[in-house]
């Protein structure tokens, strides 16, 4: 019995939940605390765990967006040594960048909202920090182009 393909929908049927042995999953957005994010029975329908999720899809996303500036690598370094150091944080912002993406698959507002709000500050803070050493160069620059008297 457990073999059996599972019936198809019929056309115009809304499909707002799917249950594939005996799990439902959602294929529309949904709130609440009642949700599966990575792993089965995390948060487990407990709303503190629910909310330690959130922070950690935030950061997650955040560090995505952390990750996500070019490293600058130091003269005198061996290219090898240099490569593989890019490729290392590349492959961990793609990891992070894909349980960020498996979490928003849980079709839950709350994680949705977290995920789309860490990757916003994540990159204001990223530009903001650009900006400013950019800005304080600049002043630096024009602090030694003046004569001095």
């Amino acid at each position: 019995m457990e073999d059996m393909p599972m019936p198809m929908t019929p056309p115009g049927a809304p499909m707002s939940n799917v249950t594939m042995k005996g799990m439902a999953m959602h294929t529309s957005f949904f709130w609440g605390s009642n949700v599966t994010i990575l792993f089965q029975g995390w948060p487990d329908n407990n709303l503190g765990m629910y909310i330690l999720s959130l922070v950690f899809v935030f950061l997650l996303s955040a560090a995505v967006e952390v990750l996500s500036v070019p490293l600058v690598v130091k003269p005198g370094i061996s290219p090898v040594v240099g490569g593989f150091t890019q490729s290392a944080v590349y492959a961990l912002r793609m990891a992070l960048a894909y349980m960020v993406m498996l979490t928003v698959m849980s079709f839950n507002l709350g994680v949705f909202i977290v995920a789309v709000t860490g990757h916003t500050l994540g990159f204001f803070f990223v530009k903001f920090r650009a900006l400013s050493l950019a800005s304080s160069q600049a002043a630096a620059a024009t602090e030694n182009n003046f004569p001095k008297v």
